[in-house]
C-alpha cells in the first residue's frame, strides 16, 4: 500500500486537511485510510515579513485569504468527491498570535515565533519570576517563542492599540472566529503559548496574573475533537459541501508531523531534520519533564515530549555556501571516518534552543589547523548536529525509558544519506525513514477520522516506513567520545552564567 492513492482508488469518507505552515498553505484530501488522493491537493507560498530589529509576522487577512484561495482550488479539483467529505482538519505553525477587536477585526499581524524583539522581557521574566516553577507547570521555559514575553513587549510596543485588543487568539482561533461567528483555542496550540497548565489543562491563572493579558482576553480552550459546525452564511453560500461538516479545531504542526509519520505512542520517537530539527514522542498520563525539553499537547489524551532545534539543514546550507564546497559532496562526505577532523564544533548560528535555550549562544569552531579543509568543517558541523540530537534523545529517554525506535523525516535527511547514516550512529539506534510525502497534513487528517469515529484510533491507520539506517557499533563509540568533547566546550563557554533567550 502507498501513502498515495488515486482518486478512482481512494476510499470514502474523506478528510480536507488544511496545513498552515511558517512559508506555504497546503489543501489536501486524505481518503479513510489516512492516504493522500492524487492531484487533490492545492498550495500557496508567502514569506514571513521580517524587519531589522527581529520582528517576523504574517499578515492576517492576507493570511486567511491564501487559505480561502487553496479550499477554493482543491474543492474545484475534487467535484463530486467534495460531496464525500465527512470533516474539516487543520494545523499551524505554532507559539502565534493575535490580537483582534470586539468586532473580531484584526489590530495587529500575526506574531510568529521566530519574533526575538521580546528578549528583553525574557530576561525581566527570569529576573522577577521564579522560572523552574512556571516551567514545570506549562512544560516551557520563558523564551522568545512563547507569549509571556510576547505580550509584555506587545504592551510597550503597542501602546493605546494593545488597550483596544479585546481577544488575543491563535490564526487557527481566527479562521474558526470569521467562518463560524464563535472560536475556541484547541489544547494543542494553547500549549504552545507557554501559557497552559500542562497538568489541568487550562490557562494557567497565576502566570497571567503577572502580565498585561488576562483569562478573559483568551478563548476558551476546546480540545481537539470539538468540532465547529454550521459555517455563517457567506462562508456556507461559497461552499455549500462544507456548511454541515465538522469543523475540527487546530493542532500543533510539530503534533501532526507525529501522528502523520506513524509516531503514535511512547515506543516511536520522531526525528526531524530540515531546516531546523526536532525530537518528539507522544505519550498518556503526566510525565517527569527533564530540564531543556518541552512538554506540548497533542489533545486532552495525549501529551507530545521533546525538544526542538535552530539548527538543521539551515547551517549545512550555510556552510556549503560559506566554505564554496563543491554542489555535490555527499560522496566525498561518506567516505570521511567518523570525527577524522578532530574539530569541535557548537552549531548555534542563531542561538540555541534545547536543552540549553540559550538565545544569545554562537558558533564556535575549536581544533583548527593548516591541513582542515572545506570537507572537514561541513562534515563537522553535520556531526555537532546530530550530536545536538543525542542530547534530547538521551534526556527524553529519561522520561520515556520505552523510547526505542526512531522515525526520520526531513529534507536535509532525505537528501543526505551520510547524515541519516551519521544519526544512526550518534544515537546508536536505527533510523527508519518516513515514507509520507506530507506527514503534517496526514497528521491532521488522522485525528479528524478518529473524532468522526472513521477509524477507532490513530494507531490503526496504515504506516509507510522506508529504508532504515542501522548503528555501528564501534562508530557509535568514536561519536560519543566527540559529542562529550562538544558537552565540555558547550559547559565552558555557556556555563559561566544563566540560560538566556
Amino acid at each position: 500500500m502507498s501513502p498515495e492513492v488515486e482518486r478512482r482508488e481512494a476510499e470514502a469518507p474523506f478528510v480536507l486537511a488544511l496545513d498552515v505552515g511558517s512559508s506555504a498553505l497546503r489543501a489536501i484530501f486524505f481518503d479513510s485510510l489516512g492516504r493522500s488522493v492524487r492531484d487533490l491537493s492545492a498550495r500557496r507560498e508567502y514569506r514571513l515579513k521580517t524587519t531589522p530589529d527581529g520582528g517576523a509576522v504574517l499578515d492576517p487577512e492576507e493570511l486567511l485569504q491564501v487559505l480561502v484561495d487553496v479550499v477554493d482550488e482543491v474543492l474545484a479539483e475534487a467535484g463530486g468527491l467534495s460531496e464525500k467529505l465527512a470533516a474539516v482538519g487543520m494545523d499551524t505553525i505554532v507559539s502565534n498570535v493575535l490580537g483582534v477587536d470586539g468586532e473580531g477585526l484584526p489590530l495587529t499581524p500575526i506574531y510568529t515565533y521566530a519574533d526575538v524583539r521580546n528578549g528583553g522581557e525574557v530576561r525581566k521574566l527570569k529576573e522577577n519570576l521564579e522560572e523552574g516553577r512556571f516551567y514545570e507547570r506549562t512544560g516551557v521555559p520563558f523564551h522568545t517563542s512563547y507569549l509571556p514575553a510576547r505580550f509584555l513587549w506587545a504592551e510597550g510596543a503597542l501602546g493605546e492599540e494593545f488597550r483596544r485588543v479585546r481577544l488575543w487568539l491563535s490564526f487557527g482561533a481566527f479562521v474558526l472566529l470569521r467562518f463560524f461567528g464563535r472560536t475556541g483555542e484547541s489544547l494543542s496550540v494553547a500549549s504552545w503559548s507557554g501559557l497552559l497548565n500542562r497538568h489541568e489543562l487550562s490557562w494557567d491563572e497565576e502566570l497571567l496574573s503577572y502580565l498585561p493579558v488576562g483569562p478573559e482576553e483568551l478563548p476558551k480552550l476546546v480540545d481537539v475533537n470539538h468540532p465547529f459546525v454550521g459555517l455563517r452564511r457567506e462562508w456556507a453560500g461559497r461552499w455549500p459541501e462544507l456548511k454541515d461538516l465538522p469543523w475540527f479545531p487546530a493542532i500543533g504542526d510539530g503534533a501532526a508531523a507525529n501522528l502523520g509519520s506513524g509516531c503514535t505512542d511512547p515506543r516511536r520517537v520522531a526525528l526531524t531534520l530540515g531546516t531546523t530539527g526536532a525530537v518528539r514522542a507522544v505519550h498518556t498520563g503526566s510525565v517527569t519533564l527533564p530540564r531543556g525539553l518541552w512538554d506540548y499537547r497533542v489533545d486532552g489524551r495525549r501529551g507530545l515530549l521533546g525538544g526542538a532545534l535552530t539548527e538543521g539543514g539551515g547551517l549545512y546550507v550555510w556552510l556549503k555556501n560559506f566554505l564554496r564546497v563543491p554542489d555535490d559532496p555527499e560522496e566525498a562526505l561518506s567516505r570521511m571516518p567518523p570525527d577524522s577532523h578532530e574539530l569541535t564544533v557548537l552549531p548555534f548560528l542563531s542561538g540555541e534552543r534545547s536543552p540549553g535555550w540559550r538565545g544569545d549562544a554562537r558558533m564556535a569552531v575549536v581544533g583548527l589547523s593548516f591541513h582542515h579543509g572545506p570537507l572537514d568543517l561541513l562534515r563537522a558541523g553535520m556531526e555537532a548536529v546530530a550530536y545536538r540530537f543525542g542530547l534530547i534523545y538521551e534526556l527524553l529517554r529519561e522520561a520515556l525509558p520505552e523510547a526505542q525506535e526512531v522515525v526520520a523525516s526531513g529534507g536535509a535527511l532525505m537528501a543526505s544519506p551520510t547524515w541519516a547514516q551519521m544519526v544512526a550512529d550518534v544515537l546508536g539506534r536505527a533510523v527508519v525513514l518516513s515514507a509520507v510525502p506530507e506527514a503534517t497534513a496526514r497528521g491532521t487528517a488522522l485525528p479528524a477520522l478518529e473524532s468522526t469515529g472513521t477509524i477507532k484510533d490513530v494507531s490503526e491507520a496504515p504506516e509507510f516506513f522506508g529504508r532504515a539506517y542501522e548503528p555501528d557499533p564501534e562508530r557509535h563509540g568514536v561519536y560519543l567520545e566527540a559529542m562529550e568533547r562538544q558537552r565540555r566546550l558547550y559547559d565552558l563557554l555557556l556555563c559561566r552564567g544563566g540560560a538566556s533567550t
